[in-house]
């Protein structure tokens, strides 16, 4: 709490000293409860003619479509502004293009804080009585074959039909030393915000409430940015919470051209998506509460800590499904409990997910490498899930002081005992059958246990299988686990370990006696 109130002190001498000149938008013609998108420009252009200052916008809702930031510009919110967006898409087209509220490229020194609310009206731009999208699957491979999300089932999880879309809500391209503080976004029709190319952003304080039936409605998504911040922020986001992805401006292509950064005065001008450091916040994701992944540049330098990650269809997501590598990541001290939500949701209810699967036929993916979990518990209703290929192997991670509890849910008969691995070109590697381990893992070097403890519900069916099985690796160390199979498992190994070199275990217990290992392929 001392630090929070320091920190908002800092923001607040900081803002008080950077823009001292008001601009407050009813001064140029806004009105509650009126479309007010050329007030509100019209305050943010004259404050940045005249160098920079606050645009203030006050008390009262006021309705609003598409307006670019510029350098130097702190919008400030009041206590019981609401910044509505329109329910009307026409407001949102720019030329060809639609936007959301705020864009701002190019730029530099640019805020949005106060304790107003940005309020963006995504649910009007959906039915809600209608699924959204189709199988991007091949049924027969699932468990539950032509049962598994029956065609004319509609799916009490979401996602609901998109009618229209206005543009991400907020978003930053190229930019330099931006601030979000104290603000709530809610109801964002897609991602609520997003850094694209940014460097040195400060986030802190903020709630986002999206609804958690609305399709890619993401709560902070950064792509190919650098000195990201983001602290005692609370998310609930009807995708990922926090994201930080290697994305090119275009997602569908495998490489990437430094060319657009090269001619930008601001923002990232580096290859990486990197240094990314997020502490004390609450999430909830109908997706991922924490996304590492995708996109073509590689990514670096991430830390996680003092985070709670609730009622989620995954908690921690690493994805290396481009070319590209993904690297030096630390997780610590962080709650996980997920379940497996129906419809089409990417995800299955895994507290931990890392794989490396090419979403681009022809292209190998990248690897994931040199990643630290410690002081992990999680509840989940899946287990978790570490899976390289042949020539996309998994290297150096660790897992410190890791406490699982795998349940029975609503869904488990319906969509359990399958593996989710989507996006990914190969249509046999989308979803697929496989039994459920404690942890899963193959094609893994240099892959250390050290404390897990494993518990099961009782009544579980039999695709639950063992504590560990770990194939084609190359040095597995384990201490310390407490844990055996799952109690209805056909198979009674507490490990099973395939086609791998360098294994050891120590100070290690399933059910008050040394585990029950089964070894095939396996050199010491």
């Amino acid at each position: 709490m001392i630090r929070k109130l320091v920190l908002s002190a800092v923001l607040l001498l900081m803002v008080t000293k950077s823009y001292s000149k008001d601009y407050l938008i009813t001064d140029f013609g806004a009105e509650t409860g009126k479309l007010c998108t050329k007030s509100i420009q019209k305050a943010v252009d004259e404050c940045f003619a005249a160098g920079g200052g606050r645009v203030v916008i006050p008390a009262g809702t006021f309705i609003t479509g598409p307006v670019i930031l510029k350098s130097n510009i702190c919008v400030y919110l009041e206590s019981g502004a609401i910044l509505k967006g329109s329910e009307n898409i026409d407001d949102y087209r720019m030329g060809e293009t639609r936007r959301g509220i705020f864009f701002c490229e190019d730029a530099c020194n640019i805020s949005i804080s106060g304790d107003g609310t940005i309020d963006a009206s995504g649910s009007s731009f959906y039915d809600f009585s209608q699924n959204h999208g189709s199988p991007d699957f091949d049924r027969s491979l699932t468990r539950q074959k032509e049962n598994y999300m029956k065609d004319g089932t509609f799916f009490t999880d979401g996602p609901v039909k998109r009618i229209s879309m206005p543009g991400m809500s907020i978003v930053f391209f190229h930019c330099t030393k931006v601030t979000l503080s104290g603000i709530t976004v809610k109801d964002t029709p897609i991602w609520a915000i997003r850094f694209g190319y940014c460097e040195d952003v400060l986030i802190d304080g903020i709630t986002i409430r999206n609804n958690v039936l609305i399709p890619n409605s993401d709560g902070i998504h950064c792509t190919a940015s650098r000195n990201i911040r983001i602290s005692d922020c609370d998310i609930v986001a009807g995708d990922d919470a926090i994201v930080m992805t290697g994305f090119d401006k275009n997602e569908n292509i495998p490489d990437y051209s430094m060319k657009e950064q090269g001619e930008k005065k601001y923002g990232n001008k580096s290859i990486y998506a990197e240094n990314m450091s997020v502490t004390n916040c609450q999430l909830r994701s109908s997706s991922a509460g924490i996304r590492i992944g995708y996109g073509q540049h590689p990514i670096r330098r991430c830390i996680f800590s003092n985070i709670t990650i609730y009622d989620s269809n995954r908690g921690i997501g690493i994805f290396a499904h481009d070319t590209t590598d993904i690297e030096d990541l630390i997780f610590d001290n962080i709650i996980i409990d997920t379940r497996l939500y129906n419809g089409h949701w990417w995800g299955h209810g895994e507290p931990i997910h890392l794989s490396c699967v090419s979403r681009f036929p022809k292209h190998e993916a990248g690897q994931i490498k040199n990643v630290k979990f410690s002081n992990i518990t999680a509840t989940g209703e899946q287990g978790i899930l570490v899976f390289g290929k042949d020539k996309s192997r998994i290297e150096n991670i660790s897992f410190s002081n890791v406490s699982l509890h795998i349940r029975k849910g609503r869904e488990t008969s319906g969509y359990g005992g399958n593996f989710d691995l989507r996006p990914a070109a190969e249509r046999p590697m989308q979803i697929f059958e496989h039994d459920i381990p404690g942890i899963f893992a193959q094609y893994v070097s240099n892959l250390t246990i050290n404390g897990f403890d494993l518990t099961w519900d009782p009544a579980l069916p039999e695709f639950f299988t063992n504590a560990l099985e770990i194939n084609n690796f190359d040095s597995v160390q384990i201490n310390n686990l407490n844990g055996g199979y799952a109690p209805n498992s056909k198979d009674s190994n507490d490990i099973r370990l395939s086609d791998g070199r360098g294994f050891r275990i120590i100070n290690s217990t399933s059910r008050g006696k040394d585990p029950v290992i089964s070894k095939n392929k396996v050199v010491n």
